[in-house]
């Protein structure tokens, strides 16, 4: 996720390194730098202009703390101006009205029946809603079965109307079907178009006057850059819409959608998608993104994703089974499924200080736990509970049986041997002990 941008920034920083104090010229110099980055990220001209603009008005003559280098505080200030580009404040979703009616606009191939399957999921499972999608793409028969395969997907209900040509007729109909049948919340699903055209706009503010939202997203495929913010402003001039949803997050985006739509539109980013499962969707936090693009990370929202697959039940089982040393293989395949539930593993290491830049020439699989996950499938229940009884002719069955080599599977059973001590002594009195070893290493 915004990787070059990240690294180009990076660079920028550096510019200031070994000076004691943050000057006009170093700070002309270093700016010129992070102008280049943004435009490089396709951010607007004048945007990428008066956001360097501010950053230097706030960085001339500023005495660098005790606490801060001055490459240190030119970060701090051009997080502060990120996090305020892309909105400052994180805006939620109005979900009023009986029921709910959230309308989603954007052209064609941006993931709008992508996203309002993930939206909906999003809603009945973090929100609890009854959640109807409703089909009013009249033009694309496939748009409709696409829907209708996301639905079954997530076990939420679709309406549509086979041979209605009438998508304000559908969304009435639909909103009726709603309140007959206890749903809180209705999503409508419009047509897009290839590009913006008069027919488009005409038939969404039809919907739109028709149905009168209590939220009009507007989803943008975050990979087109400035021509997904030019869209943006054609639809909000005739739909007023309520907030953006940038798609395609993780795939390789330069971010000048998402550093640019606020400014030119004036209206909050509410949700980022960041893969392709169905869970994969995200509330926006512009001062989440903005330490993110600085290779700052995003620890709030890993320990909130790691909070949600959080079972307290078998988490005191699992503490139990540590204490008695009786940690086995399906306990350790257990904690993957978990991990494996928070998300991509590239988005998820994204998440962690350093570890992007750490990693950023390395290709992160989701696929990463294929390999751990078949020595374990291949080994028999005694086996799993019991490792230590695992001997070389075992190994080199395991090894057989997964499609693997014994010394992958000698390097899992030393891995998995690691783990199992570390987890022992954080549970004693050994957190304590740990912090005191680590400082001895330093």
């Amino acid at each position: 996720m915004f990787n070059n941008l990240s690294e180009k920034l990076d660079k920028a920083f550096h510019t200031l390194k070994g000076h004691g104090k943050i000057t006009e010229v170093n700070v002309a110099e270093t700016l010129k730098e992070v102008r280049r980055a943004l435009l490089d990220a396709d951010v607007n001209f004048k945007i990428a202009k008066e956001f360097t603009k501010r950053v230097k008005e706030k960085a001339i003559g500023q005495d660098v703390l005790t606490t801060l280098n001055p490459g240190q505080l030119m970060v701090k200030l051009v997080k502060d101006e990120l996090t305020q580009l892309m909105g400052g404040d994180t805006v939620g979703i109005t979900l009023s009205g009986a029921p709910s009616v959230i309308l989603m606009s954007g052209l064609q191939g941006s993931g709008k029946t992508t996203f309002s399957g993930k939206l909906a999921n999003y809603l009945k499972t973090k929100k609890t809603k009854q959640v109807l999608l409703v089909g009013c793409d009249v033009y694309r028969p496939a748009a409709i079965n696409q829907l209708r395969v996301v639905g079954e997907q997530i076990g939420v209900e679709v309406y549509a109307e086979e041979g209605n040509q009438n998508p304000v007729e559908i969304s009435l109909n639909a909103i009726k079907h709603a309140k007959a049948n206890g749903k809180n919340v209705v999503i409508i699903d419009t047509a897009g178009r290839l590009a913006v055209d008069e027919e488009m706009m005409t038939e969404i503010s039809n919907i739109h006057k028709a149905v009168t939202p209590q939220e009009t997203l507007f989803v943008v495929d975050s990979m087109t850059g400035q021509d997904a913010v030019n869209t943006a402003k054609a639809f909000n001039d005739v739909l007023n819409f309520d907030g953006v949803v940038l798609t395609k997050l993780d795939g390789d985006t330069r971010g000048g959608a998402a550093l640019s739509i606020k400014s030119v539109v004036d209206k909050p980013i509410k949700f980022i998608g960041t893969g392709e499962k169905m869970d994969a969707i995200d509330v926006f936090h512009p001062d989440r993104m903005a330490d993110r693009i600085l290779g700052m990370g995003d620890v709030i929202s890993l320990v909130e994703r790691a909070q949600e697959q959080y079972d307290e039940k078998e988490a005191r089982k699992l503490q139990k089974k540590i204490a008695k040393n009786q940690f086995g293989f399906d306990d350790f395949l257990n904690q993957i499924q978990q991990i494996k539930k928070m998300g991509s593993m590239k988005d998820l290491i994204g998440m962690i200080p350093g570890a992007g830049k750490a990693l950023k020439d390395i290709d992160i699989d989701d696929d990463a736990f294929k390999g751990i996950e078949a020595i374990i499938f291949s080994m028999t229940p005694s086996e799993r509970s019991t490792p230590s009884m695992i001997n070389a002719s075992r190994k080199r069955r395991i090894a057989k049986g997964s499609g693997t080599t014994v010394q992958e599977v000698n390097q899992l059973m030393k891995q998995f041997d690691q783990m199992s001590k570390m987890m022992k002594m954080m549970q004693g009195g050994g957190g304590r002990k740990m912090m005191q070893m680590m400082r001895g290493m330093r």
